[in-house]
């Protein structure tokens, strides 16, 4: 999970956080983070495989603002 400049969280999964942070930073990454620069990683977590992650992803989009902030 990132923070971004204007206080919104961007959730993705990936197998390389650093590489992935790199791309977003750099205006290669998703459409959202372009116009949400994103400051630094805030969370993140461990799965044993992809289909986990997805799934975890889509569980964690589903939170409210605060409840993302309180998971971190």
């Amino acid at each position: 999970m990132l923070l971004c400049n204007d206080g919104s969280y961007y959730i993705g999964s990936t197998t390389d956080v650093a590489t992935r942070f790199a791309k977003h930073q750099d205006g290669k990454g998703a459409s959202y983070t372009r116009s949400h620069k994103p400051l630094k990683v805030v969370y993140q977590e461990e799965l044993i495989d992809k289909s986990s992650a997805l799934k975890r992803e889509i569980a964690l989009k589903r939170l409210t603002h605060l409840q993302k902030s309180k998971l971190i």
